[in-house]
């Protein structure tokens, strides 16, 4: 909208519509248009036009003080008389502040994000049932793609924000007033400028949702129903859901693969464990695919090496690695995404009992290494090892390795960032750009030569554990340098100049959060929801 005759145009467009709530944004500069501030003493912009098309509604508000320019500030005028004379169907209309556009922090996709959950918190709870979300007024850069990043952004959060466990899962029901949101529709309206853009966001954006509730559903659910058999029959459901190619391997055919470390974790448990392959084939044939690679430990007690028994209960969500790769495979079909992704999910349950691996054990992984168990708390290392064995048959351009691993990323990131650890100085730096652009944040963690010193055994190739000091370090150089970089001959060790598409390796680890189901693979803050608990430790 260039001129205030395409702005008038736009808004008796959109105040024409039949809603319960037209939802627009302004800046600190249309408040001082329509203020007639020093800066600006001729009425003007948005708010002006509107004033006119409202009856005078929007200088009332202003006199009361309900209009300020305080970014994410939310105003709401409700209809009157005067509406109506000017064919105004809109029962509402929202107003937000976008802030200071003149300032590059108010104009970053952070600043968005904080404007979009006060619209939308304000949209909830209420006997507002739907809305129309003009995206164009919330425009706060010149990038082409501004408006389509912000709008999938929108319906993440708007997906969050409607999910309840206890609606998705009756039979789970945790709160008896546990009710779906009040507020159920919300549409997009652009112009000619971003329809194609607008159609195809709202698409991704939606498909990122399904796949984000069905990451939460699996972390949320208890730990005797979602077992590794039901990972596995979950992933086979999305097969023509989603357009998935989906195998899921057993006992007998692990064994025959030689995982000698997955089952090592499983054998003490009387459920059996899963290895999931999930195929989404959306680019060329003859594309290298992305791998990911999700733990999916459905319940941890440690083993042998039993957890204290405070909070265990939260152990449920060790699975959510898994969780992740499920829901992010999800979307991945449902969006028909233009890349070749694999899934790769080793799930079982760490257990006590008489046929549980003991400390001091020593197994054989798929790479036909030697690994000294010393403490069976470590487990997810030891499943995760095979899994990236197995995923060289494929040949990947990447491998992104999502985990819930240890207790240490949380003491040294809080829960606003993933830990992220990486061989590779591409792949790390586009991880951590996707996060920025999604506002779903990760921080690279160190990864050396340096710590793996500190996993030498005396009796074996390496240990599982080596002592509190830098214990995500050793996790990641277990996962990324000693046991993929040591698969093979075609694979350098860690710090080797050497590269190939097949050398690319990181490891995200989300056990500072809730619950992962992100497209880029990273635990995020706009996936944290009802009934999900924060993992405070474990491996």
């Amino acid at each position: 909208m260039t001129s205030a005759k395409s702005l008038k145009s736009s808004l008796k467009t959109l105040l024409a519509q039949a809603t319960d709530c037209l939802v627009l944004a302004y800046s600190k500069t249309d408040l001082d248009g329509f203020a007639g501030t020093k800066a600006a003493k001729t009425k003007s912009g948005l708010l002006a036009e509107l004033d006119i098309c409202l009856g005078g509604a929007v200088s009332h508000a202003h006199v009361l003080g309900d209009l300020d320019d305080k970014q994410a500030s939310v105003c709401v005028l409700r209809a009157d008389k005067s509406w109506s004379a000017n064919a105004v169907k809109a029962k509402r209309v929202m107003l937000i502040c976008l802030g200071d556009l003149h300032l590059a922090s108010e104009r970053s996709l952070h600043a968005y994000s904080k404007v979009a959950r006060a619209g939308l918190k304000a949209l909830s709870g209420s006997s507002i049932e739907n809305a129309i979300w003009f995206a164009p007024s919330f425009k706060q850069s010149k990038s082409k793609n501004a408006i389509a990043q912000e709008v999938r952004l929108t319906i993440q959060y708007a997906g969050d924000q409607a999910y309840r466990f206890g609606v998705r899962q009756p039979a789970m029901k945790f709160k008896a007033k546990d009710k779906a949101d009040t507020f159920k529709r919300l549409v997009f309206a652009g112009n000619d400028a971003c329809a194609k853009e607008l159609k195809l966001a709202v698409e991704q954006g939606s498909a990122m949702v399904e796949g984000m509730n069905l990451a939460k559903d699996l972390g949320n659910l208890p730990p005797n129903v979602c077992t590794p058999t039901y990972l596995g029959k979950t992933a086979q459901g999305l097969a023509k859901k989603a357009g998935l190619k989906v195998e899921v391997l057993g006992l007998k055919q692990i064994h025959a693969l030689g995982m000698g470390s997955f089952l090592s974790v499983a054998q003490g448990s009387e459920t059996p464990p899963q290895f999931i392959v999930m195929r989404h084939q959306g680019g060329k044939a003859s594309e290298a695919p992305i791998v990911l690679v999700g733990k999916g430990i459905t319940f941890d007690t440690g083993g042998i090496s039993l957890k204290p028994g405070e909070a265990m209960d939260e152990m449920k969500y060790d699975m959510c690695g898994a969780a992740s790769v499920i829901g992010t495979m999800y979307s991945a079909g449902l969006m028909k995404l233009k890349k070749n992704v694999i899934g790769v999910i080793p799930t079982c349950e760490n257990m006590p009992s008489g046929k549980a691996t003991r400390p001091g054990d020593i197994v054989k992984s798929m790479s036909g290494q030697t690994i000294e168990i010393l403490n069976t708390d470590a487990e997810g290392r030891l499943i995760l090892c095979d899994a990236l064995t197995y995923s060289r048959r494929f040949k990947p351009r990447e491998v992104v390795d999502i985990a819930t691993l240890t207790g240490a990323c949380v003491i040294a990131l809080g829960a606003h960032n993933s830990a992220v650890m990486s061989n590779d100085e591409e792949l790390a730096a586009g991880l951590l750009a996707a996060g920025q652009r999604s506002a779903d944040t990760c921080w690279r963690m160190p990864l050396s030569e340096e710590y793996q010193e500190q996993l030498k055994s005396n009796f074996a190739d390496f240990a599982n554990v080596a002592g509190r000091d830098a214990d995500a370090a050793q996790q990641g150089q277990q996962g990324v340098g000693v046991v993929l970089a040591h698969a093979g001959t075609d694979l350098p060790r860690l710090g080797g100049r050497r590269r190939d598409a097949r050398r690319r390796v990181v490891v995200a680890d989300a056990g500072a959060h809730r619950v992962d189901g992100t497209a880029h693979c990273g635990a995020g803050d706009h996936l944290r929801t009802r009934g999900v608990r924060p993992r405070a430790r474990g491996r």
